[in-house]
Order: C-alpha cells, then sequence, then structure tokens
C-alpha cells in the first residue's frame, strides 16, 4: 500500500467532496456517509493496484474498506461504477494540486502553468494508488464509452488556466487543451511503458512538444 501522504490535498477539508453524482446511485448526506465513501475508494484505488481490473470485485472491496458489501451497492451498482467514480475523484484532486501549484506562478506564463499541470500529473502517476491503472477514466473502460474523460480533463485544464493566460475558454481554446490533454496522453503511457517510472528522457520531449504547440495558440 502506498503513502497516501503524497498525493492527498493538504490541510485536508472536513469532509470529502463526493465524485460527481453520475458516478453514484446516491450522493452521501452525512459526514459519517461520506467517510465511508471514501474507504471503499481508497480500498478500490489499493486493489486496483494489488491485482488489477479484472481481478477487483466489489466484494474484495467492500472486505478491504471494512464496510458491508451492502454499503458498496448502496452507492455502486457495479464495479465499473466504483472505478469511475475513483477516476473522477483523481481528476477532483488533480485540480485541487494544480490551484495550489498555480498560486505562485505569475499571470501570463503560461509555460510555468504548464509545468505545474505535468510536474501535478507526472507526482500521482508515481505516487496516488489506483491512478497507473485509472488515472481520469482513460485507461480501462469504465462507465460510459461516450463519456469522452479527455474532453473532461481539458475542460478543467482550460477553465484553471484561463487566468493565468488572460483569455476566457473558448470553443477554439478548448479544442487547443483537447489536442494537448491527447498528446500528453499519449506521449506518458509511453514513458511509463519504457520505464515503471517514467522515462525522463521522453517525459522532457513531450514536454517539449507541448510548449512549441502551445506557442502557436498562446502567445
Amino acid at each position: 500500500m502506498q503513502d497516501r501522504s503524497a498525493f492527498e490535498p493538504s490541510p485536508a477539508p472536513a469532509a470529502e467532496s463526493p465524485p460527481a453524482p453520475a458516478a453514484l446511485r446516491r450522493a452521501p448526506v452525512q459526514r459519517r456517509s461520506a467517510e465511508r465513501l471514501t474507504r471503499i475508494l481508497d480500498a478500490c484505488a489499493d486493489l486496483l493496484d494489488e491485482t488489477g481490473y479484472e481481478a477487483l470485485t466489489t466484494r474484495s472491496v467492500a472486505e478491504r474498506a471494512g464496510v458491508p458489501i451492502g454499503s458498496v451497492y448502496r452507492f455502486f451498482g457495479n464495479k465499473r461504477a466504483l472505478v469511475d467514480a475513483l477516476a473522477h475523484r483523481n481528476l477532483e484532486r488533480y485540480a485541487e494540486r494544480v490551484t495550489r501549484r498555480l498560486v505562485p506562478v505569475a499571470q501570463g506564463d503560461w509555460r510555468a502553468a504548464l509545468d505545474a499541470l505535468l510536474d501535478e500529473y507526472l507526482a500521482m502517476k508515481r505516487t496516488a494508488p489506483g491512478f497507473a491503472l485509472v488515472d481520469f477514466g482513460t485507461q480501462i473502460p469504465v462507465g460510459d464509452p461516450g463519456a469522452a474523460p479527455n474532453h473532461r480533463v481539458a475542460d478543467h485544464l482550460a477553465a484553471l488556466l484561463s487566468d493565468h493566460i488572460g483569455r476566457a475558454p473558448d470553443p477554439a481554446l478548448r479544442r487547443a487543451f483537447l489536442v494537448a490533454v491527447e498528446t500528453a496522453d499519449a506521449l506518458f503511457r509511453l514513458a511509463f511503458r519504457v520505464d515503471p517510472a517514467g522515462d525522463e528522457a521522453i517525459v522532457g520531449e513531450a514536454r517539449a512538444l507541448l510548449r512549441a504547440y502551445l506557442a502557436g495558440v498562446l502567445d
């Protein structure tokens, strides 16, 4: 089991926000219910690293989380919905990390902002339980096949960076970020296939390629 302190938001909120409602049968209302949902998702993430997606079961998640199997089914209809919720939570946590990293970045310095985006993604890829298999829902077929998780990621990033680039997230900017996200996704997959820790040379090439592409859009 990996150390969660490397990737969890700090300071921790009083009660974690639930995943997107579409990923849940029922959203938690009380703090106790929200904490139980967090344990279920944490257990899912740990088991993905240990056993992979095919061997994952709702019963094994319930046992690892220390909750009745009925608690899992209260929130999720099956393991696909469970993993989809984990992907949504990963995106929320990534957005929180990026937001903190952008605080000291000067307005207009989109290159430093891009480095923050890439650095935080790589940090989660290397340390966050379950992230290597799931990230934001792109690596295994979870949830609605038409959900287009990279579109969701691109929209999040365009919104996060709009202040730093002095431009509203219009359709052209969203399209540029979608191309960048798809490119980064493919190249980082390659980097982690070459080296389980992420081949630094390929990561560097990806960073240079994205800078060159976005310069034509943002400069």
